[in-house]
């Protein structure tokens, strides 16, 4: 419809033009100066038109002239543009391939054509570390920090640069940064979280965790390593309140109650971390005091009285009557210890306590008991220790995180596996990278 309108309004203005055409006078008279031009109106006309159209391209031509050098800035531009984006391709590939130098090589370029933004600089700093210029990339880093819309790519790439070269209080700052620059991000959470245990840093290690995390792990270990009484015993208490078995907890604990002259507070700690999971080390703390021993034995019994039926409870028993001289209770709660324990050290008690009893007629009978102990220790199953139940590592001591497996929170007492799990998944090179505590 638009189509049809414009051509007849075509057809109606040519019509106009060549009606006014034949009514123009047949001559045209003109006086310049000296001069007279006397022409048909038909060639004024045709003149007229020829002047229009020569005004016109000379216009252009002027206008051409004057807007050259800006043009030509321009052509410049959008060349230097297109060589710069086939050279971000180029490099996009080189690094793909790993091939580092020639990666090197189009993202320098590409800066020259780009000039230095975000993306190139970024782009120069990947190919710097794939062609193993660390310090170059670190150079274009910091200058990534200086963008206020991408200082944390900058703050990342340094992290990642402090990581590679174990510098772990540099990495820490740097992730503080990329913090502050990009708050809330998960990935620098968990990579905060990583120095934190890399460092030993465990009060920040236990603010980072998530819900999930081993928290009791890491608020005993903060309570071990931290120098204030007042809040060591506030995150030992913490952690038994999350975890109340967890032995190192309870010993944080208690040991900060003692330092205080807590000494109530101290065996209602113990007894209840008793209760909760019968150690040996909770023993030694409670009976340390006391050097008397029938006032040893009436304390353990004290001690294991809310699961006295446990066979960690017979064995304390039964070591504490043997030093107190009381023959007959050591051997009842030694052997109420075997009856579920098949472990070397019930057996090497078993022959202490007939050692013990080798006197007068009964002697005989007693050596030959000895004998039948210690040959069933020699058999037995070995005693509980310090392990990872992740990786059935063995531990002298109990630690927040396993040194070789990196896992956090699964160091345990008790007795160790014969095959150890992570053997079954195939190559350890896959498990999580290590973390060693200082």
């Amino acid at each position: 419809m638009r189509r049809v309108l414009l051509l007849l309004l075509a057809a109606v203005a040519t019509a106009l033009l060549t009606t006014a055409f034949f009514y123009l006078p047949r001559a045209v008279h003109a006086e310049i100066g000296a001069y007279t031009i006397d022409i048909s109106a038909a060639a004024a006309v045709v003149l007229l038109i020829i002047g229009l159209v020569v005004l016109y391209i000379a216009v252009r031509v002027l206008v051409g002239i004057f807007a050259f050098p800006k043009r030509w800035r321009r052509w410049r531009r959008a060349r230097a543009r297109r060589r710069g984006e086939r050279a971000v391709t180029k490099a996009l590939v080189a690094l793909a391939a790993g091939d580092g130098a020639a990666a090197r090589q189009e993202s320098l370029r590409a800066r020259r054509m780009l000039g230095d933004t975000p993306q190139t600089l970024l782009l120069a700093a990947y190919a710097a570390r794939q062609a193993g210029q660390e310090a170059e990339a670190a150079a274009v880093y910091e200058s990534l920090t200086r963008h206020r819309e991408a200082s944390f790519l900058g703050f990342r790439g340094l992290f990642q640069q402090a990581v590679g070269r174990e510098d772990w209080d540099a990495a820490a700052d740097l992730a503080r940064r990329a913090e502050a620059a990009f708050p809330g991000a998960a990935w620098l959470r968990r990579e905060r979280l990583a120095m934190a245990l890399r460092r030993g840093a465990w009060s920040e290690a236990l603010t980072l965790a998530g819900p999930d995390a081993p928290r009791a792990a890491y608020a005993a270990a903060a309570a071990i390593a931290a120098p204030d009484p007042a809040a060591a015993q506030r995150l030992a208490r913490r952690a038994l309140q999350d975890d109340p078995g967890l032995t190192v907890a309870a010993l944080a604990y208690a040991e900060r109650l003692r330092a205080a002259g807590k000494e109530r507070a101290v065996a209602r700690v113990l007894r209840a971390a008793w209760a909760a999971n019968p150690h040996p080390d909770l023993a030694a703390f409670a009976l340390a005091p006391l050097a008397d021993a029938m006032a040893r034995f009436r304390a353990a019994g004290t001690l294991v009285a809310g699961r006295a039926e446990d066979a960690e409870s017979h064995l304390l028993l039964a070591r504490t009557a043997l030093e107190a001289g009381l023959i007959g209770q050591a051997r009842h709660h030694a052997e109420a210890a075997r009856a579920t324990l098949h472990q070397r050290r019930v057996f090497l008690l078993l022959a202490d306590i007939a050692g013990r009893e080798a006197s007068g007629e009964h002697r005989a009978a007693a050596d030959e008991a000895q004998a039948a102990a210690l040959r069933q220790a020699a058999m037995a199953d070995p005693d509980p220790a310090w392990h990872c139940d992740a990786c059935a590592a063995p531990l002298a001591t109990w630690q927040p995180v396993c040194p070789a497996c990196g896992v956090a929170g699964r160091v345990v007492w008790g007795a160790m596996p014969r095959i150890s799990p992570r053997a079954l998944d195939g190559d350890p090179a896959k498990s999580t990278a290590l973390l060693t505590p200082r």
